[in-house]
């Protein structure tokens, strides 16, 4: 009887167990959800400038410099103050991800939208 006795208990506090690990998922469930709820009505601000500089250069033929990119921006977006070095960055992250390309001519840098693949 010792060892039902024991069985018992052992499944006793697995069943605790079990009952804390739910209560713990939901929990995560529901920051999760609350995290992508804030996310969709905050997006990230680099986000939000990486998405302004594709249509910025996706508006103009040719190249252009950081700084011709951060004037437009401080033009069209007088709410958003990135400086060059910002803009930069951010163009930079593109060129990694193949969306923008880099160009050089001696020293000076300038960037277009990267030719899209067509199906």
């Amino acid at each position: 009887m010792s060892d039902l006795a024991e069985n018992r208990r052992r499944q006793r506090e697995l069943a605790e167990k079990l009952k804390m690990l739910k209560q713990e998922e939901a929990l995560l469930t529901d920051i999760l959800r609350l995290a992508e709820r804030n996310e969709k009505a905050n997006p990230s601000p680099t986000r939000l400038l990486r998405d302004v500089l594709i249509e910025l250069l996706g508006a103009q033929d040719g190249p252009r410099s950081a700084k011709a990119l951060c004037d437009e921006l401080k033009e069209r977006h007088p709410d958003r103050s990135p400086t060059p070095q910002v803009v930069r960055s951010a163009l930079e992250s593109l060129v990694a991800k193949g969306r923008v390309r880099r160009h050089k001519r001696e020293r000076a840098v300038s960037y277009s939208l990267a030719e899209r693949a067509t199906d």
